[in-house]
């Protein structure tokens, strides 16, 4: 009997097969639970056809976090493969270069309100998105996002670190807003990981250099399945009290001082 065995799992940001998204979606169905993806766009041809790699093919359902409509049909478009769901996890971010990269001071509003959208307030959107079907679930609903700590000012991460602050606190919020509901929402911030995401950020190997070395565990970036590991636990009955936490996955370097 796996981990997640008979759950049903909502899992956003299936880009590449080096994503944490498609981590945790892998490790879902391998401990039994079915997964159903997400994406919208251009990009919903590239998370079909990664959606071939996982050990059973996934649905991939249309959302964009800054499209009401998507937000609203998604409870429909979801209870056309299942009845519930038990878990969701939310891998989605985007800031523009403009705000990255050593440009804090000369960034503008616009483009920052872009980041917060997309990388904070969005845990908001699909955590209501997807409220009642969670509630008709299991009891005992999960939400796991995706952040890096958000506690220190990183190079070149500027205005996304400032999202990723708002991030974890959105996700305290909703803690106490659908506890009620006993729905659960963690994070899991890993430490940094070849993706396309990170790619996306103007100077990565400056966050990514010194890792290894500081980290007391030692550090892997090209590997994302420590954190999908921690996500599968987030989402499983494992952590029953558990909700408002951050869970570091990074070789413990947050602990360590400089």
């Amino acid at each position: 009997m796996g981990l997640l065995d008979g759950k049903k799992i909502l899992v956003t940001g299936v880009l590449t097969d080096a994503s944490i998204a498609f981590q945790a979606a892998r490790l879902a169905q391998e401990e039994g639970a079915t997964v159903l993806l997400t994406s919208f766009g251009r990009q919903a041809k590239l998370t079909q056809a990664i959606a071939k790699r996982l050990p059973a093919e996934a649905p991939v359902l249309q959302l964009d976090v800054q499209d009401a409509d998507d937000l609203a049909n998604l409870d429909a478009a979801v209870r056309e493969h299942v009845d519930s769901l038990d878990g969701v996890v939310h891998s989605i971010g985007f800031a523009p270069q403009s705000v990255m990269g050593g440009n804090f001071l000369a960034a503008e509003w616009a483009d920052v309100a872009t980041a917060l959208e997309i990388s904070a307030f969005s845990l908001k959107s699909l955590a209501v998105a997807t409220q009642q079907l969670l509630k008709d679930g299991t009891p005992g609903g999960s939400v796991v996002g995706l952040t890096f700590d958000a506690t220190l000012a990183w190079p070149v991460y500027d205005w996304m670190g400032v999202a990723k602050a708002a991030f974890e606190s959105t996700a305290r919020y909703l803690a106490r807003d659908l506890g009620p509901d006993n729905i659960r929402v963690n994070l899991v911030s890993a430490g940094p990981i070849k993706t396309v995401a990170a790619k996306s950020i103007p100077g990565f190997e400056k966050l990514d250099a010194e890792w290894p070395e500081r980290a007391p565990l030692g550090w892997d970036n090209s590997t994302a399945e420590p954190a999908g590991r921690a996500i599968a636990a987030l989402l499983s009955d494992w952590f029953p009290a558990t909700t408002g936490e951050i869970v570091h996955v990074d070789g413990g370097f947050h602990a360590m001082g400089s």
